[in-house]
């Protein structure tokens, strides 16, 4: 509106300069000066309430701009997310070690410390090598001879060499809650880079390949997301799923909000930050960062 007031008032001030012989009468006298025209002034915005509390004002900031609803509240009647622990002292997974060539000898044991957490117990330990040994628990299968740039979960270093027999408790952290898929154990030389030695047993030289076999017990949960399908500010993907055919993961799509993610999948938000712990949001409405993968699935925290 300001714009058009001033450039009327510019176009206005050119007519009178440029065009005043068009206002002179037939004997060349200006007319008299006549009353302007009266002008009605436009309603400000009243501060009158409306019936529900907010007054006109209020309104017309409103809607000028618009904010995204997200779903109502219902943290406080919703119970906190929980996953049923494993007994602590539970035995999840034992077996022996011996390499290839008789070289080094261990027992192992996995067991559940009560709290979601879990140790590797090694015992026995005995190596003839010139070189210390370290073990390591990895998703995917090694062969011996392979060479380590990484050393696994729980990876720790036994000693070396040694004729009597020692002892180490790990403790498996970066496991999750269910360590199971950690389905290989790693024996690999932890010699110093450098060290002197057949380049058989240099550093980070897998030197034996166990495989580790779980017996997990059954863990009850009361978070049980369900896909209702994309909905506004939850349009991402689910990229994987669960042995029983529910979402395991989540991508996130541009404008999505934690709210809205969680409200498709049938979880409040309390819950969907106790699945991904660390989870981060920005702006007022708590917008998700793009390309972000959430865990849905309470065994894979």
């Amino acid at each position: 509106m300001k714009r058009i007031v001033t450039v009327g008032a510019v176009l206005l001030a050119t007519v009178a300069l440029s065009g005043c012989s068009l206002l002179r009468g037939s004997d060349g006298a200006l007319p008299a000066p006549s009353s302007p025209p009266a002008t009605t002034a436009s309603p400000a915005p009243s501060d009158t309430a409306t019936p529900d509390g907010e007054s006109a004002a209020d309104l017309l900031e409103a809607s000028a701009n618009p904010r995204t609803p997200t779903p109502a509240p219902t943290e406080a009647a919703a119970p906190a997310p929980t996953l049923t622990p494993i007994p602590a002292g539970t035995v999840l997974a034992q077996g022996d070690v011996a390499s290839p060539k008789g070289s080094i000898h261990f027992h192992f044991r996995m067991v559940a410390n009560g709290d979601d957490t879990f140790t590797a117990q090694y015992s026995g330990v005995t190596s003839t090598l010139p070189v210390p040994i370290g073990v390591g628990l990895f998703d995917l299968s090694r062969k011996v001879g392979d060479g380590l740039t990484y050393r696994g979960v729980g990876d720790h270093t036994l000693g070396g060499p040694t004729s009597t027999a020692v002892a180490a408790n790990v403790p498996l952290s970066g496991s999750g809650v269910d360590p199971s898929h950690l389905g290989t154990l790693v024996t690999y030389s932890a010699a110093a880079p450098g060290q002197d030695g057949p380049v058989e047993i240099a550093a980070e030289k897998v030197l034996a390949v166990t495989s580790v076999r779980w017996s997990v017990p059954a863990r009850q949960t009361n978070v049980h997301p369900k896909d209702a399908g994309a909905r506004a500010n939850a349009t991402g993907s689910v990229t994987a799923t669960t042995a029983g055919g529910g979402p395991k993961s989540y991508t996130v799509a541009p404008d999505d909000l934690i709210g809205d993610v969680a409200a498709r999948f049938g979880i409040t938000v309390r819950a969907l930050v106790w699945l991904n712990e660390g989870v981060r949001v920005f702006g007022e409405d708590q917008h998700l960062y793009e390309g972000t993968s959430l865990n849905l699935d309470p065994l894979g925290r």
